[in-house]
Parts: C-alpha cells; sequence; structure tokens
C-alpha cells in the first residue's frame, strides 16, 4: 500500500485546527459550564428551570470535543482503522463526524436565527451585510438565575435578539441612521455598544447565502448535518437490535418460529415500506423520535436473513455444540459465537442501511413528514428551496450537494471497510 496521510493524522489535524480558529468560543462554552455549576449548587431550582436542549448540547459537546480527540490518540492502536490511508470517502465522512460532534463549536449561531427579512432574505452566497449591536433594553438582573440566562443568551444565540439591526448600510453621527431597502431608520447613538472606543457595526458574511426567511443557509446545513446522522444512527441500531435478535430465534429455535418470523419479514419486504412509514408519522405526528423508530422498524429484514443464514450454519459446528454444553446461556451464544463470525456482512449491511436511512430520512423531510419544524434538515431545505429555484439556486444546490456526497461516502467507505477488515476481499 502506497504511503499517504493516515486517518489519524487528518482527525487530529482538524482537531487542532478548530481549537485554534475558535478557541475563545471553547473558553466562553467552559466558563458557562463552570458558572451553570455554581447556579445548580445555590439555586438549585432555577438551574433546572434555563437549562435547555442548546446548554446541554454546547457544553456537552464542547467538553467532548477537547477530550475524545486525545482519548483516540492514546487508543489508536486498538482502532484500526484509523491506520488505514485517507481517501475522499473517508475524508468526508470524518468531515460530517466532526459537523455532527463540534456543531456548537464551528458555529454558535442559532439555525433558525431570523431578523430584518427584507434586508436579509434570499442574499446569495458570499453576501455581507452591516450588522449593529445595540444595547439592551432589559434592567439590571436581580438574581443569580437572571445573570446567568443572559450571560447564556450573549454565548449560545438565541432564535430572535431585539438588539441586532441587519442594515444595507450606516451613517454614525450623533444620530444613527440606517437603511434597509432605501428606507432610511434613525436611533440615538446612546443606544449602539461601545467596545474599545469604537460602535459595534461589523460586516455580517453569509458563506453560503441565506433562505426566504433571512436564516444563515451554511448554520442551517451545519445543524442538518447532525439531524441526518442521529436519525441515520438512531434507526440503525434499533434495526440492528431487531434483526440481530429475531434472526437468533429464528435461526436458533428453527420449527414454527422460524416460518412465522420468515412469513413476517417477506410482509414488510412485499410491502412498500414508505406507505406505511407515511401513514404511521401521518396519524402519530412527526418528531425527531418518531422517525427514527419508524425508519427503524422498517429497516430490520436484510440484517434479519443474514444472521438467520448465519445461525443455521455455524449451529452445525462442533464449537458452537461445545458451546452449549459447557452451558452458555443464549445471549452468550449469540454474542460470543455469532456475531464475531459474522461481523463482515453484519457491518457491510449496516452501513448501506444507514445510507439508505439517511435518504429516507430526507425523503420523508421533503414531503413535510420529517423532523418536523424544530430542527432544520437537508430534505425539508431543498422542499422549500424549490419555490425559489429560478431566484435561488443556492437552496438546493448546497443541501442536495450535501446529500449526494453523503450517500456516495457512505456506500464507499462501507466497501473500503471490508477490505480493511478482511484483507482477502478483492
Amino acid at each position: 500500500m502506497k504511503s499517504g496521510i493516515k486517518i489519524i493524522h487528518w482527525i487530529i489535524f482538524l482537531w487542532i485546527l478548530i481549537l485554534i480558529v475558535n478557541i475563545e468560543l471553547i473558553l466562553d462554552y467552559l466558563s458557562l459550564a463552570i458558572a451553570y455549576i455554581s447556579l445548580f449548587f445555590s439555586e438549585p431550582e432555577s438551574a433546572i428551570a434555563v437549562l435547555n436542549f442548546r446548554l446541554i448540547d454546547s457544553i456537552l459537546f464542547t467538553i467532548v470535543f477537547l477530550l475524545i480527540i486525545p482519548l483516540g490518540f492514546f487508543f489508536r492502536e486498538r482502532l484500526r482503522f484509523l491506520k488505514s490511508r485517507l481517501n475522499l470517502s473517508f475524508g468526508f465522512l470524518i468531515l460530517l463526524c466532526f459537523v455532527f460532534l463540534f456543531a456548537p463549536v464551528i458555529s454558535n449561531e442559532n439555525p433558525e436565527f431570523s431578523k430584518n427579512i427584507s434586508v436579509t432574505k434570499l442574499l446569495p452566497p458570499f453576501s455581507s451585510i452591516t450588522q449593529i449591536g445595540l444595547k439592551s433594553t432589559e434592567g439590571e438582573p436581580s438574581s443569580e438565575s437572571e445573570i446567568f440566562r443572559q450571560r447564556m443568551d450573549r454565548i449560545i444565540k438565541p432564535p430572535f435578539d431585539d438588539n441586532i439591526i441587519y442594515a444595507d448600510s450606516v451613517e454614525l453621527a450623533n444620530t444613527v441612521t440606517y437603511y434597509q431597502k432605501q428606507f432610511a431608520n434613525k436611533i440615538p447613538a446612546d443606544r449602539l455598544i461601545i467596545k474599545d472606543g469604537s460602535p459595534i457595526v461589523k460586516e455580517k458574511l453569509f458563506v453560503l447565502g441565506t433562505d426566504e426567511y433571512g436564516r444563515d443557509l451554511f448554520v442551517r446545513i451545519l445543524y442538518g448535518t447532525r439531524i441526518s446522522l442521529v436519525v441515520g444512527l438512531g434507526s440503525v441500531v434499533l434495526c440492528f437490535f431487531i434483526g440481530i435478535v429475531l434472526g437468533f430465534i429464528a435461526g436458533y429455535k428453527g420449527g414454527y418460529l422460524d416460518v412465522l418470523l420468515n412469513r413476517f419479514s417477506e410482509i414488510f419486504l412485499a410491502f412498500p415500506v414508505i406507505y406505511l412509514v407515511v401513514l404511521i408519522l401521518g396519524l402519530f405526528g412527526s418528531s425527531l423520535l418518531s422517525v427514527i423508530i419508524v425508519l427503524g422498524i422498517s429497516g430490520w429484514m436484510s440484517l434479519f436473513k443474514i444472521i438467520k443464514s448465519e445461525v443455521l450454519s455455524i449451529k452445525q459446528k462442533d464449537y458452537f455444540s461445545t458451546a452449549q454444553l459447557v452451558g452458555l446461556r443464549k445471549w452468550q451464544l449469540l454474542a460470543k459465537e455469532i456475531l464475531p463470525v459474522s461481523f463482515i456482512p453484519i457491518l457491510v449491511n449496516l452501513v448501506f442501511l444507514f445510507s439508505n436511512v439517511v435518504l429516507a430520512e430526507a425523503a420523508l423531510s421533503y414531503l413535510g413528514l420529517g423532523t418536523g419544524n424544530a430542527y432544520p434538515s437537508w430534505g425539508s431545505m431543498i422542499s422549500s428551496g424549490q419555490e425559489y429555484l429560478t431566484r435561488a439556486w443556492w437552496l438546493i444546490a448546497f443541501p442536495g450537494a450535501g446529500l449526494i456526497l453523503t450517500l456516495l461516502s457512505i456506500n464507499s467507505s462501507g466497501r473500503l471497510l471490508g477490505k480493511i477488515f478482511n484483507p482477502r476481499m478483492k
């Protein structure tokens, strides 16, 4: 094998790069975690009241960010695939994993943030507009929990902020004049936030442009990546347990249970699963958990057949009979005798299943039956962008490119992992 950049080296490089670029944000998150611990011991009820998903997400993944890569480096000898040569498929998947784990560190913007739509709507990639920072009109905080909440809103951005104004241009004088679509607006100069003797008036860059509500498309794709991977991983884990258990029961027990489970899996294979998924989500509503469960219980059939065939062939072997005579329980037979032998076909099947689930989640979101409006999704971005195809091509191009590259990388990486764990494969 030709020498090249190893996967572990590329991971360390990305980790150091993000650490250097966002060191200030990482320190803010760590200080916020310390402040929350202090609040919890002083006002536990208030601490529980201010706790939300964004706070847990940002603090937890920042701590993971600081620890997971060094730990992985020290244990790299046990992770065989980290020694493999990097290629485009593995490289893109590593990038997706970094986005999944460290999205709050890469960008602390809220993906649903929308403000001054007349100025920010449908901006093309690499557009910039003027951002004006205003002093808060709220009074002085009267308790430690209010102090913490204000501090949290400064670090973990909310979906709306009255203290930010987006404008096409601004004129600074005793009275500040800013222009939005040629309409002039005035505010007193003392409303502006002053830092180092200068008001905070800066250029806000939208790398991938904005959508129809003026939301940053880059941030939405960033967090949409996490939704696709969460749904994919959750559904694959559920498929794994269902397929493993039912396949082992059918192969080990045989008889009427084998016939019953076979017919059950054939019903799922014969019936178009997408109709079942749409029916269930239409009846019980769309949410992140419901999508994971529905996709998980609709994709276990191929894994069931693999495990069943492996069990039927292995249970005739002498070492399996010996394990039974020794007194191993059924779950021990599955974990110690069946799974290690069938690891390669299970791994390849799960990788391709993961690709199918990611595509299915995007299709459901495109139809409006995905994870709902609480989370950005590639499919919903493509669905909303088709109405502006002639005016804003980037609304479809970037989420679509992310989806296509993800599917290609997963499928290609599945074949490569098979070669890595089974060197005799050509």
